[in-house]
């Protein structure tokens, strides 16, 4: 049976027994003769003001460092678990000496990684580095100064935290409250002002809502950009080109990695043309790092007692094999898998595969959480692990930094903290590939949506796919703008 339904906003207390009981704070669950809409003070701007305040949280957390910590020597900023990369790189990387990115040389102070004479990051983070270097004051002492670069980055990570809250509640038209994800994920406090990861997080997210709007040439620009500030969003194009080979939809997917490339190059070929020694220096960096942090290869490694040699070549075909996994997945599903959905899936078998995770890396993996996965049960048994891993690396440095004083957290029990990471990740991606084999059990598709994050893929017809089981009747795309009632589902 079908019937539509009107396009009233999905209330998250009306399907989430754990928002429902969460609103008890606030008065408890919205009454069936409330009055929605009509108030400047909308799901939005609710959403953006609650991710504006735990960013200042973030922010808080981070003062112990920012007093003193930072300035006098490595264990304290970490038994206070405030530590970011921000200030240290400051001088450590020129800015304080007005050198400029790509260009100029600094001094090579990290010899395990190679030659790091030159900045290893994309060319956008290194313009939105320097433009915080401009912005920094330049008198007072170094320690003032690196003070005043953190604080400036901060100011402007946290204008990416508002455009990524804007872009997460308005990808899914009728649920802007699944935002609140992100805005109350802590995660996404403790590890914002980290490193420079907002920038393409909050791009990506950009990318998203465009696609959702049916402007596949922005959602592309958007990628590019993104990809320019970090790697990962390139990723999304994988996505893209598997949704629209089962879709037929190749001219929207043409349009979209077209001004991917395009605005990639625009971005990066001035300094690839200038400065190419510097410009290579993040992609010979990201090739010659070793196994690091948080990675299941270094959790193997110290398990075994074996240096596991070739590690690029493990860590890519092991996400090569999950991306062909993930592909496979998209063509033999009983209807075609939103692309928040893949979106995540992929984006956290990159991650998982990795021969590194920084803490910060969660960033990425947070708004797509909050777009494929809306539940809180889930998306907090998730937050569980990353915070356990945040708080275990930090922990586990202030061990190996505080000499005989054994202060912190020892090797078994930093291992427990990547195995919690891997292991809660694992679980959120299981409960995603679940949604996609079982529809019905999708909290998105509840409703009889088929993708509210598809754009010209939303109620699309299947032109490919590799099994049967996509024309099932239960399973069939309703029609734009119709939604169909599924009936009784499954609790979960």
């Amino acid at each position: 049976m079908t019937k539509v339904h009107e396009e009233r906003p999905v209330l998250p207390t009306e399907e989430d027994e754990v928002a429902a009981a969460g609103s008890e704070f606030i008065g408890g669950p919205i009454g069936r003769h409330a009055r929605l809409g009509g108030h400047w003070l909308g799901p939005v701007r609710v959403v953006v003001l609650v991710v504006l305040g735990l960013f200042a949280l973030g922010m808080v957390q981070k003062l112990p460092c920012y007093d003193w910590a930072w300035f006098r020597g490595a264990a304290s900023q970490y038994t206070h678990a405030c530590y970011s990369d921000i200030p240290h790189l400051y001088s450590a990387r020129g800015f304080a000496d007005g050198l400029v990115p790509y260009f100029d040389r600094f001094p090579d102070l990290e010899p395990k990684y190679g030659d790091m004479q030159y900045l290893e990051y994309p060319v956008l983070t290194g313009a939105f580095m320097q433009v915080a270097a401009w912005l920094t004051p330049t008198s007072g002492s170094l320690q003032h100064r690196e003070q005043m670069y953190w604080m400036v980055n901060a100011g402007m990570l946290m204008a990416c935290a508002a455009v990524l809250a804007v872009c997460v509640a308005r990808t899914h038209r009728r649920r802007p409250w699944d935002a609140l994800f992100l805005a109350l994920a802590p995660a996404f406090a403790l590890n914002a002002t980290i490193n420079w990861d907002m920038p393409a997080v909050a791009l990506a997210a950009v990318a998203m809502l465009m696609w959702s709007r049916s402007r596949p040439l922005a959602a592309g620009v958007f990628i590019g950009l993104a990809t320019a500030a970090k790697l990962y969003p390139a990723l999304l194009l994988g996505v893209l080109f598997v949704l629209c080979w089962r879709a037929g939809k190749w001219r929207a997917f043409g349009a979209a990695a077209g001004g991917a490339v395009v605005t990639w190059l625009v971005v990066n070929a001035p300094i690839m043309f200038f400065a190419w020694d510097g410009w290579k220096r993040f992609y010979v960096f990201s090739q010659e790092r070793p196994i690091d942090f948080g990675s299941v290869w270094l959790l193997i490694s110290q398990r075994t007692g074996n240096p596991l040699e070739g590690a690029n070549t493990y860590a890519t075909g092991l996400t090569l094999l999950m991306c062909l996994a993930i592909g496979l997945l998209t063509l033999t599903a009983p209807r075609r898998p939103r692309f928040a959905q893949l979106a995540f899936l992929v984006v956290a078998a990159f991650i998982l595969a990795n021969k590194v995770y920084s803490p910060q890396y969660v960033l990425w993996l947070i708004p797509l959480a909050a777009l494929a996965r809306p539940r809180w049960r889930d998306f907090l048994i998730w937050q569980v692990g990353e915070v356990a891993y945040f708080l275990g690396i930090w922990f586990y440095l202030a061990y190996t930094t505080s000499g005989d004083k054994h202060q912190g957290l020892p090797l078994e029990g930093y291992q427990l903290a990547i195995a919690a990471h891997l292991l809660a990740t694992l679980y959120l991606c299981a409960v995603v590939v679940r949604d996609i084999l079982l529809p019905e059990r999708d909290v998105v598709r509840r409703d009889g949506s088929d993708d509210p994050s598809g754009g010209v893929l939303d109620g699309a017809e299947d032109r490919f796919v590799l099994t049967n089981a996509a024309k099932a009747p239960q399973y069939a795309a309703p029609s734009r703008g119709q939604r169909v009632d599924w009936g009784a589902t499954p609790g979960d």
